[in-house]
């Protein structure tokens, strides 16, 4: 089964997971206590040019604000369920609409991701933990948190695994996105730094700055890749 292309993904449909994480270079993580808040933050991020946008599933009404989502986005986006634990949890965000999904270690719900044919973002932190998740199917590894050893155990893991698709999450505002990236990241996850106070029915105008400033970095560091 061909994970990468059974739920649509951004324009080109041709692209797989990895591919929209290679471009974009950028996930955001949307959590929060107010579940209107998030939609707003959601749908913010959306018109602003970000192409990943994770809802934890320990969010307010998390479902509801998936689903809320998913069916106003535009085109250039897909909502995803993050903080997947079960194959439950894959299944209700699934029905919800979730695009994809994002786990904060090994748990069953990379293989219940798997198994419904959705790309999956799985949390490790070790080399074997790295190594098992991909070969559990995991479209990219979601290293988390960074914050622990920063940029240079990224760089450090990427030594033995020079190939491997990885998402540093975890403490990552914009200076250190453009040191991971720098270390070779294929992607970064940012939550707070990027999303601030919107969750919290916080300024709208200032999250939208914040986003334009992080897909600025990100899409140029692409540009200077290609």
């Amino acid at each position: 089964m061909d994970v990468n292309h059974m739920h649509p993904l951004p324009s080109p449909n041709s692209d797989t997971f990895a591919d929209v994480l290679r471009r974009t270079r950028l996930a955001a993580i949307v959590r929060g206590p107010d579940p209107d808040a998030a939609l707003r933050t959601v749908l913010a991020l959306a018109e602003e040019g970000v192409a990943l946008v994770e809802v934890s599933l320990n969010t307010a009404d998390a479902l509801g604000v998936i689903r809320r989502a998913a069916a106003e986005v535009g085109p250039g986006t897909v909502v995803g369920a993050g903080t997947v634990l079960t194959e439950a949890d894959v299944e209700r965000a699934h029905e919800a609409g979730a695009g994809w999904m994002v786990t904060p270690a090994l748990t069953e719900s990379v293989a219940a991701s798997v198994r419904a044919g959705l790309p999956v973002l799985a949390g490790a932190l070790t080399p074997t933990e790295a190594v098992a998740a991909r070969r559990a199917g995991a479209d990219a590894v979601k290293l988390f948190p960074a914050s622990l050893g920063g940029p240079a155990y990224l760089k450090a893991l990427r030594d033995p695994f020079p190939d491997m698709p990885i998402v540093p999450v975890g403490g990552v505002d914009l200076a250190g996105a453009e040191r991971y990236l720098a270390h070779g990241a294929v992607a970064v996850g940012v939550g707070s730094p990027l999303v601030g106070d919107a969750v919290h029915g916080g300024d709208l105008a200032a999250l939208r700055e914040r986003a334009r400033r992080f897909v600025a970095l990100c899409s140029a560091g692409t540009r200077a890749e290609s």
